[in-house]
Order: structure tokens, then sequence, then C-alpha cells
């Protein structure tokens, strides 16, 4: 969705030009024009704006029609924002993955375009903000797995070579159970990322819907708006193959993946002080450090889960309904 407010400000109140507003927004020309057209044309909205005004609610007097209707491709069908929230809030494990592909579903057989997952859920953020209500999404289990690299590194001398290598963690977690896996690369080339992950499903015993995951070169070519980013195209690949769909998390917005960020939090304030005083020669040897019960400080939960960091569940004991088996 355009900023429309801002597109409006710049032009009237800054006296920017269409082209220049685009240029520095990194959106269409078309798109800005059109905007500030229907603002010229609408006759209940004028400069300066008035105070408070959303950009939802600019777009339902320029554009006429309910808010969640913006834009001028009028093929993309609204969604039903008040009853997804209804649904959201009054129905036990109810989640917008469930509700997006519902609605996918309805816009197949009404021969409509919808809206793509990110661009929904931006959407409905917007139109609670709108609405004075709050988004509150409930953690399901097997619904979605955050993936993320430690900041905390370490060091390995090669046994063969002597060479000494840098050691990076990558850590997943499954945010309804906080099932954390982790393991030590000296390599993060796309190859060993999707080994990573591949070794993340195996631990875990199947595979999320959702696979959130951080900007890095990796897995994310760009992500300017979020609504649409690029893929590595073999993190695309290995997604389609697993039927998981990935879900890069807002650039600089650690909230958008804040368990596996408490996941990394509680390696690096817990079992890694211990693995720092020791030295290491293998990958393998490194995790045995990390799945170290005793190093970790590790209680067994009730349910036979890990609580709070790895070691405690070894794979082929995880049970986790939600997810689907591995191709």
């Amino acid at each position: 969705m355009l900023d429309y407010k801002d597109i409006i400000v710049k032009h009237f109140g800054l006296g920017m030009s269409g082209r220049q507003i685009a240029r520095e927004l990194g959106v269409s020309k078309s798109g800005v024009n059109d905007v500030l057209g229907a603002f010229k044309r609408c006759e209940s909205l004028d400069f300066p704006l008035p105070e408070g005004i959303t950009n939802y609610g600019i777009a339902a007097k320029i554009y006429g029609g309910s808010p969640g209707a913006v834009g001028r491709d009028m093929t993309y069908a609204c969604p039903d924002f008040e009853d997804i929230h209804k649904q959201l809030h009054g129905r036990k494990n109810m989640t917008l993955v469930y509700l997006w592909n519902r609605y996918m579903k309805t816009c197949e057989a009404e021969g409509r375009k919808g809206y793509q997952y990110r661009q929904f859920c931006k959407q409905y953020s917007r139109w609670c903000e709108t609405n004075k209500e709050s988004m509150h999404i409930t953690a399901v289990s097997g619904q979605k797995m955050e993936v993320d690299f430690a900041g905390k590194t370490f060091q390995m001398v090669d046994h063969l070579t002597g060479e000494l290598l840098d050691i990076v963690v990558f850590v997943a977690v499954l945010p309804y159970s906080q099932y954390i896996y982790a393991e030590g690369m000296t390599s993060t080339r796309e190859p060993q990322w999707i080994a990573v992950n591949n070794h993340a499903l195996q631990y875990f015993g199947g595979v999320p819907a959702l696979v959130v995951c951080d900007n890095c070169k990796q897995a994310v070519i760009a992500n300017r708006d979020w609504i649409a980013p690029e893929l590595n195209r073999d993190y695309a690949e290995w997604a389609e193959h697993n039927h998981t769909l990935i879900l890069p998390a807002k650039v600089k917005k650690p909230k958008y993946k804040s368990s596996v960020e408490n996941a990394v939090g509680i390696l690096e304030k817990g079992i890694f002080h211990d693995m720092e005083e020791h030295e290491y020669f293998s990958l393998e040897q490194f995790a045995d450090g990390l799945y170290d019960p005793c190093g970790a400080g590790i209680q067994q939960t009730d349910g036979g889960g890990a609580s709070g960091a790895p070691g405690a569940v070894r794979p082929g004991k995880l049970v986790c309904p939600g997810l689907h088996q591995l191709l």
C-alpha cells in the first residue's frame, strides 16, 4: 500500500513533483500521480490534512468505499477484516494463515486476484490501527519456525590443517513450544544454509507452515517494503520442495522474529559462556558442547520437551502434531 499521507504532504507541503516523490519513496510515478489526482478530485478532503487521519482514512475518502478496498485494480478482492478479526479472536487455535488460505480459495472461486500473505497481514494490521483494535496473533503448534544466526561466534582449529576457522551458530525455534535447535557452521554459503535448515526440520520431526527468517543474503536478496521481498532462489526452491512459505522478518524489526531473538539470548547468556572456555578441533566436538544437557542447565518439561535451550530432547523424541512430515 502506498503511503498516501507522505505523498500528499511532500507534494502540497514541500512542492515536490510526482517524479521526485516516486524516486524518494521507491515507488512508481504513475502510482504517485494517481494518488495526487484522486486527492485533487476529492471534495471532502483538503490540504492541510485533518489531524490524526490515517492512510486508510485518506484512501476511504479519495477512492470511496471501505478503507480495505484500497487500490485502483478492483480485480483484487477486499478481505472482510471485521469478520477476520472476529474469527481470529473468537475461535480457538484460529490463525491468520488459515484465514488467508480461506480468503485465497474464495478469490479463486470468484475469479478475482487475492493479496499475498504479507500484504494481507499488513492490511489487517492497518485495519486494526484504523479501528483501534489489537492485532493479537496466538502461536499455534507447528505453524511457524523462526531461524537466525547468533551474534556470538567461536573459533575452531582444523585438526588436519591447523587452520583457525570461525564458527557461526545457526539457531531455529518453534514459537509455540519454544523448542530450540542450534548448530555450528564454518561456512554460511547457500548449500550450508540449506543443510542447517534441513537439520532443523529433521530435529523437529516435520515441516512448519511458515519459516520466518532474518534478511541474511542466504535467504533474501531484497526486502524493501516487506510485502514482496525477493528471496534467494535456492532458498525459495527449498521452501517449495518442502511445501512451506518463507516470510522474511521486517528489516530492523526484531519483534517480527521475537522467539528466535529470545532463543539466541538464552544461548548467549547461558551455555555460550561455558562453551567459550573450551578449544574445538571439529564441528562434531562443537556440537557435543551444544547438546550437553549438563552444560546447558536444561530441565525436562512435563510434556517431554526442552525448556529454554537445546539438548533436552534428541531428534526422534519430539512430538509436534501441527508439523507436516518431511518429504
